[in-house]
C-alpha cells in the first residue's frame, strides 16, 4: 500500500534537481526526475518519467525567494502527476554544522539553524533555505525534511577534523566537516550491493563534478576527506581553488588591497579549471583543447586527485580499491586514467577498453586495487532518508 509520494529538491549552485518518488512498505521508488538549470533564460526545466523526457520553458522570473518559479514547476508537474498526493518535499542541505549528524523534520527552530550556517556554505546554503521557504509558502500542508550532506562525515575522529589553530577557535567550530556526504553514502551503499565482501575493506570515493571531493572509506564509513572547513577545500574544481596556502590569502586581503567580496569572487568562481586554463570551467572543452594552459589544468586537476588519493590511504592505514562517481568521474575515461596513470605505484592498473566504455569494474584482472566506476544518487538517499524520519526511524 503507498504512504504517497515524495517530492525531493536537491540544489546546486546553478542547478535544482528534483526527484519524484513512490513511497510504500518497500522503500521509496522513483517515478520520475528533473532539473531546473539557472544559466539559462528562460529557465530550462527538463524531467524524465519512464522513457519519456520533456523539455519545458519555465516563465517565472528567478526572484530572491524562488516563489514564481516553484509554483510555474508545481503547476507542470500538477498536469501530469497527482501533486495531492504528495506528502512531504525533502531537501539536501550542504551543512548541518555541529547541530545536525542526521536527517531531520524541519520546523522554525531547523530553518534558523540552517540559516545560521550560511556563513559557512554561501554558495549553497542560501539556495536551500529559499527552497524551504519557497513551500512553506506554496504548500504549507507538506510535511518537509532535510538531509546533511556534513553528516556522514561525523564518524571522522578528532584528530581528523582538526587544524592546527589554537584549541579555542576549534571549539567555535573551525574545523573540518566534509561534505558531498549524500553522494558517498549512495556510493557507500552501491558498492556493497556490488560487492558485499570488498565493501568491507578500505576504499577512496573520489567525487569528481564541478565541485569535486574524496573521501576515504573503511568498511563503508567515512573516515576522512578532501574538503575542510568548506567546500573551498581539497582538490581543485571547476571554478572552486581547492586547498590553497593561507599565506595567499593574507597576501590578497593585505597587500594586494583586494576587497573580501573580490577575494571570495575570485576562489569561488574564478578559479579551478577555468582559473588555471583561461579557457573553460568544463574538463571536456580542455581535454579537447591543444592549447597548453589546458592541458596544463588537466594535469594539476589530476595529479592533486591523486595525492589526495595517497593522503587519504594514509589515513585509512591501506587501501583495497577507488571509486570514481559523479559527472566527471562517471563519464570521463581520460581523467580516471590520467589519475590511475599516477598511482601505478600503489599497484592499481586500468583494463583500457572497460575504463573507455564507462564500465562498472575498470580495474585489469592483474591489478591489485579494484576500480569502479558507481554512478551517484543522491536523491535517492534524500527520499530514503525523509522516509525514515516520516516513519520515525531516524
Amino acid at each position: 500500500m503507498s504512504d504517497g509520494l515524495l517530492l525531493t529538491f536537491n540544489a546546486g549552485s546553478s542547478t535544482i534537481k528534483i526527484g519524484l518518488f513512490e513511497a510504500d512498505s518497500t522503500g521509496a521508488h522513483r517515478i520520475a526526475k528533473g532539473v531546473i538549470d539557472f544559466r539559462k533564460a528562460p529557465l530550462d526545466f527538463r524531467i524524465t518519467k519512464g522513457s519519456e523526457t520533456f523539455a519545458v520553458e519555465l516563465q517565472a522570473e528567478p526572484s530572491g525567494d524562488l516563489q514564481d518559479v516553484l509554483a510555474e514547476m508545481l503547476g507542470w508537474l500538477a498536469k501530469h502527476f497527482d501533486m495531492s498526493r504528495v506528502v512531504a518535499a525533502c531537501h539536501r542541505v550542504v551543512h548541518g554544522g555541529e547541530r545536525f549528524a542526521g536527517p531531520i523534520r524541519i520546523d522554525d527552530a531547523a530553518v534558523e539553524a540552517i540559516d545560521a550556517l550560511t556563513i559557512l556554505a554561501p554558495l549553497h546554503q542560501p539556495q536551500s533555505l529559499r527552497l524551504i521557504r519557497a513551500i512553506q509558502h506554496l504548500r504549507p500542508d507538506l510535511v518537509q525534511t532535510a538531509s546533511f550532506d556534513t553528516a556522514f562525515h561525523r564518524t571522522n575522529s578528532d584528530i581528523i577534523r582538526r587544524f592546527a589553530i589554537p584549541r579555542a577557535l576549534h571549539g567555535e567550530g573551525i574545523k573540518r566537516y566534509g561534505f558531498h556526504g549524500l553522494s558517498y553514502k549512495s556510493v557507500a551503499g552501491e558498492l556493497a550491493r556490488l560487492v558485499p565482501d570488498t565493501a568491507k575493506g578500505k576504499f577512496v570515493v573520489a567525487h569528481l563534478g564541478s565541485g569535486a571531493s574524496l573521501c576515504g572509506l573503511d568498511g563503508r564509513v567515512s573516515r576522512d576527506s578532501s574538503m575542510g572547513f568548506s567546500t573551498l577545500d581539497g582538490i581543485p574544481m571547476a571554478t572552486r581553488c581547492g586547498a590553497l596556502d593561507p599565506g595567499v590569502l593574507l597576501h590578497l586581503l593585505g597587500t594586494s588591497g583586494r576587497t573580501l567580496q573580490e577575494v571570495e569572487n575570485i576562489l569561488y568562481h574564478g578559479s579551478g579549471l577555468l582559473g588555471m586554463s583561461g579557457i573553460s570551467a568544463d574538463s571536456r572543452e580542455l581535454l579537447l583543447s591543444d592549447r597548453p594552459e589546458a592541458r596544463e589544468a588537466i594535469e594539476v586537476f589530476t595529479l592533486r586527485i591523486a595525492g589526495e588519493v595517497g593522503r587519504l590511504a594514509a589515513t585509512l592505514g591501506g587501501l583495497d580499491g577507488i571509486v570514481f562517481t559523479a559527472g566527471i568521474g562517471e563519464n570521463q575515461p581520460e581523467i580516471r586514467a590520467a589519475v590511475c596513470l599516477r598511482l601505478m605505484w600503489l599497484g592499481i592498473e586500468l583494463d583500457p577498453a572497460a575504463n573507455f566504455a564507462n564500465a562498472t569494474v575498470i580495474s585489469s584482472r592483474a591489478s591489485r586495487l579494484a576500480a569502479f566506476v558507481i554512478p551517484t544518487d543522491e536523491e535517492q538517499v534524500i527520499a530514503d532518508e525523509a522516509l525514515a524520519v516520516l516513519r520515525g526511524k531516524n
